[in-house]
């Protein structure tokens, strides 16, 4: 051990005099991490400044490594430095040892310095897992520097040093992410990163600092970092060489692609597999998420129907820190992006209680796009886009339904948070197993097991419920409709069946709603204890009773009249509710041209035919409006010309016309909504600790209803969203 001991020492004597070592070890890396600092405004955010230290970390692992240890070494055979030590004796593995350790040693003050910094400064809050970082760090480092040591290795000149050195760090520099964020690049760039080392680098301090991550969540690039460590010492010492007139093979320099063998074959899982693509998405979302906003001066609608007239809202690491009943007047303290918002309202971000995600709303020419899952994933992105943060599924194939949700509540893809109720509970022949008989023959069976729940007794509905809790449902559904002579007759489901799976649902902690058809199913799911009622009564009213009996119960009631204003608008050939500016904004081109075509060679009824249908469900909103029963907000979009993304301002438009006040209708899209949905502790209001999901509008939607449509700005989960770009994440 002596060798090492003194070579190590003989090592930072030397480092502690050598001014460029000092610059370069300590002065350039914190010229970076302040400029950084400044440009990315870290004092605004400690996921900026994590991020801002990441990049600083790997722009100094990588000179520690490729400079500090390659480079050096070359110069040090150069200058015949090496053929002294040659003769003293001393072995290789006492000269590599000491270069990595003394570097490491070296190296670490710097760390210290940017948490410090960060702290004092711009106020960071220091990860709980700091020790984890700094493990990471000097793995890297030894990693690094192994690295280095094999350039120094394997070229014969110091010309050749910097050529090899140039064509290994700046790929690393710029492509790992540590000066551009990886999610702004191109797919196919993105996929040639994951073969370079620097790339785990950056995205495991990223995972460990802004996801919170521990040591073995990162363990792939842990183990990669070791290994590529571990075969660039056993070749160093091997290649090893004293004196620059030694001379080594061209073909002994492919030994540089062994060291990084375990980041090709890492890489190529990871083209396969897209994982580190998707987590840098996630990580650089939770980044933007954490920047600290203040709404000032703004008007606000807090969710319950009070207003703020001229108040202000902090948002901190995603979440709303505080809300001000005055504007402050001294905005600096809060280290703050200060958005002026005089004139406008902010809110919380809508709810649609009622939407088909797998249904388009429309018509295509191409088949193959009812199936497209890419096509369900842009509806979130055009909830999002209109405003709607939020948006609860109520009869979607059970899969592609959980899996949706799990991508885009997970950050992976940026649209709208997604409530699934799972498949329909119906009886045989009941509605809407209609539906199913229009499928193709092969897939027919997939869509009874995915789409309905078919029981034929008490004890199989439980056990469906249970089923679907151990699947994680946010929700339950059932049908109640036995449908019409002029729309088409439906077999009911048991009522004895249909009380077993709301009570089990409720056994299992799983919030319910109850599709009816008139106002005996009203009266049978208020009995039965569901949580929301959906459509209510299309052909007769509902009585007084049924509504005093829903407000005791605290039983919601969802009018959806959207899809039935749709109905009639498809039956007469209007195409009104296509021509909203959201509408064209957000719906797809060739959806709505197919759509109008199909409008415009349809039969059509005249409007008259359909006043009484219209009317009785305008009347039974208001009946439950005055009868005091808690209103929430649905659209049924994906129904023929109900098309996803502004939904739910074309259903508040609607009941505002049918003499709902402003003030009741917005409550119903944001707080009731969220309540009915087990979720007000973190959305569908604006207080203290709630998801800042916002949006900010032009004007006051609670004077003019149709202000909801001026969208200024819309904020998911602390994130100012480009709402031009949310279409634009299926691109390569």
């Amino acid at each position: 051990m002596r060798p090492y001991i003194a070579q190590i020492r003989s090592n930072l004597r030397l480092m502690a005099r050598d001014r460029a070592v000092l610059f370069f070890s300590y002065l350039f890396p914190l010229t970076f991490f302040f400029i950084f600092a400044q440009t990315f405004r870290g004092s605004e955010s400690s996921a900026a400044m994590a991020q801002v230290i990441a990049s600083v970390l790997v722009i100094g692992v990588l000179g520690n490594g490729f400079f500090g240890a390659g480079m050096r070494a070359v110069q040090d055979r150069e200058t015949n430095v090496l053929r002294r030590f040659k003769v003293a004796p001393v072995g290789a593995s006492p000269i590599i040892v000491a270069s990595l350790v003394s570097g490491l040693v070296a190296f670490l003050p710097s760390v210290v310095s940017f948490f410090v910094f960060a702290h004092a400064i711009y106020h960071m809050t220091l990860p709980r897992n700091v020790l984890s970082v700094f493990v990471f760090v000097c793995v890297a480092v030894i990693a690094f520097r192994a690295m280095g040591m094999i350039i120094a290795a394997v070229v014969n000149s110091a010309q050749e040093a910097g050529i090899l050195t140039q064509i290994l760090y700046l790929p690393m520099l710029f492509l790992s992410g540590a000066t551009f964020p990886t999610s702004i690049m191109p797919t196919w760039l993105q996929s040639i990163a994951q073969f370079m080392p620097a790339t785990y680098l950056y995205q495991g301090i990223q995972s460990l600092m802004i996801g919170g991550e521990s040591l073995l969540a990162n363990l792939v690039p842990l183990i990669g970092l070791a290994i590529t460590f571990c075969v660039a010492m056993i070749v160093g010492t091997k290649l090893f060489r004293w004196e620059k007139e030694e001379r080594i093979s061209n073909t002994a320099k492919l030994w540089v692609l062994g060291v990084l063998a375990p980041f090709i074959v890492m890489g190529a899982y990871q083209v396969r597999t897209q994982q580190n693509i998707s987590k840098a998405r996630v990580l650089a979302r939770n980044a933007s998420r954490g920047r600290t906003i203040l709404f000032q001066h703004a008007r606000i609608f807090i969710g319950d129907g009070r207003v703020i007239p001229d108040g202000a809202v902090l948002v901190k690491n995603g979440k709303i820190a505080e809300v001000f009943t005055a504007a402050p007047e001294d905005t600096k303290p809060f280290d703050a992006e200060v958005i002026n918002s005089a004139g406008k309202t902010l809110m919380p971000g809508l709810i649609d209680m009622h939407v088909h995600i797998g249904a388009p709303g429309g018509v295509y020419k191409d088949a193959k796009k009812y199936g497209d899952q890419n096509l369900v994933r842009r509806r979130l992105a055009a909830y999002l886009y209109s405003g709607v943060t939020a948006v609860r599924s109520t009869g979607d194939w059970l899969d592609n339904a959980l899996k949706l949700r799990e991508e885009v509540n997970s950050g992976a893809y940026l649209g709208a948070e997604f409530f699934s109720c799972g498949p329909l509970f119906t009886a045989e022949g009941g509605h809407p197993t209609e539906l199913i008989k229009a499928f193709p023959e092969s897939m027919r069976k997939t869509a009874e097991g995915e789409f309905v729940r078919l029981p034929k007794s008490a004890d199989e509905g439980r056990g469906q419920v249970d089923a679907l809790k151990a699947a994680h449902v946010d929700c339950i559904k059932a049908v109640l409709e036995s449908g019409s002579a002029q729309w088409g007759l439906f077999n009911h489901l048991d009522p004895q069946i249909y009380r077993a799976v709301i009570a089990e649902a409720q056994k299992d902690n799983l919030p319910t709603a109850t599709h009816t058809g008139d106002a005996g199913d009203v009266s049978e799911a208020v009995d039965a204890g569901t949580n929301s009622i959906e459509h209510g009564s299309t052909r007769d009213d509902i009585p007084a009773a049924v509504f005093a009996r829903m407000k005791a119960k605290a039983i919601a009631y969802d009018p959806t009249l959207s899809v039935f204003n749709a109905v009639v608008a498809q039956a007469t050939g209007n195409p009104e509710p296509l021509d909203g500016t959201l509408v064209q904004q957000v719906g797809p081109s060739d959806l709505l041209n197919a759509t109008r075509e199909m409008l415009a060679k349809g039969k059509r009824t005249e409007p008259e035919h359909f006043r009484k249908f219209l009317q009785t469900m305008n009347h039974n909103l208001l009946d439950a409006y005055q009868a005091g029963v808690t209103l929430i907000a649905g659209s049924d979009a994906g129904n023929m010309m109900v098309i996803h993304g502004p939904t739910i301002q074309r259903e508040l438009q609607l009941w505002v016309k049918a003499g709902i006040p402003a003030t009741t209708a917005l409550q119903a899209a944001t707080y009731n909504a969220a309540k009915v949905l087990c979720a007000e502790n973190r959305i569908g209001s604006i207080q203290n600790g709630r998801d800042a999901s916002l949006i900010l509008l032009e004007g006051d939607p609670t004077q003019d209803i149709s202000n909801l449509e001026r969208i200024s700005i819309v904020m998911f989960r602390g994130e100012r969203i480009a709402r031009t770009e949310l279409f634009d994440q299926e691109k390569p």
